[in-house]
């Protein structure tokens, strides 16, 4: 008896010595969760993939190009809530018409945008080179541009490019010193 309590006692003092180390290996097993932003960022990543894989044929990331993102970004259209009027509906420039209409519904231009931000961190994260990411092309940002003007005319919300800071700051020390000098 004495050596079943003695058993127990020393298998009862190992187990209690061994379990703040599996504690301490289950807290370090466990992944931190992922933000939203992270979250979301794998999720455009693995639809995008799915995407190159359901074409035909299917298109590897290796060989993936500026024209299959803009393929995508026109795929996703079909999934959009936004609505854009066409040139020929009797709502086009009106910001908020006052009955429904036939016009398609599309992607927002601020949810492309941001996707494709998503998209071209997810690139560089495994393992393409910011040289040759298709998300950060010259012709994918003029794409989200013309979504952006073409989105604006026809809820009538035009499109200006906004003047930088930089250049307002300086001009207004130019004109500060051009009166110092006429003075």
């Amino acid at each position: 008896m004495s050596n079943h309590m003695q058993n127990s006692s020393t298998h009862g003092s190992s187990s209690s010595s061994q379990a703040p180390s599996d504690q301490q290996q289950q807290h370090h097993q466990q992944p931190q969760p992922l933000s939203r932003y992270e979250s979301q960022k794998k999720r455009d990543w693995n639809t995008f993939g799915q995407y190159l894989n359901n074409q035909s044929p299917p298109v590897p990331l290796s060989q993936c190009n500026f024209n299959h993102v803009i393929e995508f970004l026109r795929y996703l259209d079909q999934f959009g809530k936004t609505k854009v009027h066409l040139q020929s509906c009797i709502f086009f420039g009106q910001p908020a018409p006052p009955a429904p209409c036939a016009c398609p519904l599309r992607q927002a231009w601020g949810s492309l945008d941001a996707l494709i931000g998503r998209l071209r961190a997810a690139y560089e994260e495994h393992g393409g080179l910011p040289e040759t990411n298709p998300f950060g092309s010259g012709a994918i940002r003029i794409y989200l541009r013309e979504v952006k003007e073409c989105q604006g005319k026809a809820r009538g919300i035009p499109y200006k490019k906004k003047k930088k800071k930089r250049n307002q700051i300086k001009e207004s020390q130019s004109a500060k010193a051009f009166k110092q000098l006429a003075s």
